[in-house]
């Protein structure tokens, strides 16, 4: 067990220390009652869950070890009670590190060893780091399960009941089909952020299923920090559909409810939940006491010390706006004046995603990110539709549009720019000269520096602007040209509609609005809009 997972839950020896972790007694003796909780894990394992309880609990108080011999591993208070009794059927669990995600991770599967039919798979993504997994599994499992063996060269474990528990890797996409055919109650997935897509999360959905006989839930359950490669996935699937701690229902990759198809018996029903439990260093008193563990966390740079000692989901490695600070860029929505000069731009797509953004310049010069639109599989004349209804009663100064969207579609009629236009939806093409997607993406840099006269940033972005949050500090660095963005990434459409929207050069002043009159002080046919 390496030093930095130590004491994640399991308390070391001597007795004379433990508080909820006791060494089984020699002598032979009887059973404890089975509890109906997540919480212990005793030598009679649990195979019912409860609800989940509430976030905020009081610290149980002290066991008494003369008291407690048959208790194997008791949670620490908290997130990681939380996690052992949660019913959603998707789970994330930490955050930080040190919250003790090896140690729940491994302890949850023990409720349903006594239940023959039970089926589990705990994988990593590599052999190298499953060896973590099955040390503390050694640790646990034969003090709580009596008679429980593990198969070294199939590394899996076997109860007296019969219940298995696969532990396996999955490297490669190809690798799922090394479970194909396989059926499994209980699957998990330590460090969820170590797989660059939802590729195998997906597929190993489809392994979960149980006989009606066996009355066993069917669960997955995932633990990851912030960062690597698959940041922005997991980020998009746990952390931003819901608040942490919340049960939601699951989401698509559009961020729209999954629901039982049409002509289904439950059509339109949700098909299951998910919830995202928070953890950190402080949340294990075992870790964190003596200090040491917080301060080489503390020593780390800043993106890394803020995603593994904060838990800050709002930077990955290696994104292209690492000073993008959710604490500092994002604010409560508020009523915005009249006076202020408002716009909007954005990057259309049928087939993939469209994304719409309004701002606002506030007097001091400052952006305000105000409303957000995302839409797929939308015509451009049914986008005119909805951001004229959006707008109803909004004086918008004007709208940038992809330049793009100008191109002449030949005898099929007007561009899809021209067929907006036609509705009433007016835009302007967006600056695409050589240079401007450099010069657009520093210009983001500039806006999300600190002002140093009102010591405030120089672009915020409202709380509801959910999609554009998410995206903007997920963004990957171009590998090839470290100037710009990497234009493959899947989710740089509200990126480029801010780029657009900042290469106008919005100004606020009397010449562009005053508020007296209310009348513009530039003409449309104007090419800088106002600069």
């Amino acid at each position: 067990m390496s030093a930095s997972k130590k004491n994640e839950g399991i308390r070391p020896q001597p007795i004379e220390t433990m508080q909820g972790v006791t060494k089984k007694p020699q002598k032979k003796q009887e059973s404890s009652k089975k509890k109906d909780s997540a919480v212990e894990v005793q030598e009679s394992s649990i195979e019912k869950t409860e609800p989940t309880p509430t976030y905020a609990q009081p610290k149980p108080e002290p066991i008494d070890v003369k008291k407690a011999q048959d208790i194997i591993f008791a949670p620490n208070p908290g997130p990681q009670e939380d996690f052992l009794a949660s019913n959603e059927q998707e789970v994330l669990y930490g955050g930080a590190a040190g919250g003790g995600k090896s140690y729940a991770m491994v302890a949850d599967p023990v409720r349903y060893f006594n239940n023959g039919q039970s089926r589990g798979l705990l994988v990593r993504r590599s052999t190298e780091e499953l060896r973590e997994l099955i040390s503390v599994s050694k640790q646990l499992y034969p003090r709580a399960i009596p008679g429980i063996k593990f198969m070294e060269r199939d590394k899996t474990w076997v109860a007296p009941s019969g219940a298995t528990l696969w532990m396996s890797y999955l490297d490669r996409d190809d690798d799922v089909m090394r479970y194909q055919g396989q059926a499994f109650n209980w699957i998990g997935l330590d460090e969820l952020t170590q797989w660059p897509s939802p590729f195998a999360w997906n597929y190993m959905r489809s392994r979960l299923r149980a006989t009606s006989a066996s009355k066993l839930p069917l669960y997955m359950r995932a633990t990851t920090n912030p960062g690597g490669p698959g940041h922005f996935w997991v980020k998009k699937t746990f952390i931003d559909p819901a608040p942490s701690n919340t049960s939601f229902h699951a989401t698509d990759e559009h961020g729209e409810v999954i629901q039982w198809p049409k002509g289904h018996r439950r059509e339109g029903e949700p098909l299951f939940k998910r919830r995202f439990i928070p953890a950190n260093l402080f949340n294990n008193p075992y870790l964190a006491e003596d200090g040491m563990y917080e301060a080489n966390l503390l020593s780390m740079p800043e993106h890394q010390r803020r995603q593994l000692l904060d838990g800050d989901w709002s930077i990955s490695e290696g994104s292209a706006f690492s000073e993008f600070n959710v604490k500092k860029h994002v604010i409560p929505p508020y009523d915005i004046p009249d006076s202020w000069a408002k716009f909007r731009a954005c990057d259309y797509g049928y087939g993939s995603m469209t994304a719409v953004l309004w701002f606002a310049v506030a007097p001091d010069e400052q952006i305000v990110i105000y409303r957000e639109l995302y839409v797929n599989k939308t015509t451009a004349s049914d986008l005119a539709d909805m951001i004229i209804e959006i707008e109803s009663g909004e004086r918008i100064r004007y709208g940038v549009l992809d330049s793009s969207l100008w191109h002449n579609r030949g005898d099929t009629g007007p561009s899809l720019a021209e067929q907006m236009i036609q509705k009433g939806c007016r835009w302007r093409p967006s600056d695409r000269s050589k240079g401007s997607r450099i010069a657009g993406k520093n210009e983001i840099h500039r806006r999300l520096q600190i002002d140093e006269f009102t010591e405030q940033p120089r672009i915020v972005f409202f709380n509801t602007c959910r999609n554009i949050i998410s995206e903007l500090p997920s963004l990957p660095l171009d590998k090839n040209n470290l100037e710009d963005v990497d234009t493959k990434s899947p989710i740089d459409h509200g990126y480029d509609a801010l780029r657009y929207g900042l290469m106008t050069r919005p100004r606020s002043s009397l010449w562009d609005y005053d508020p007296s009159t209310q009348r513009s002080g530039f003409q449309m046919s104007d090419p800088t809009f106002g600069y």
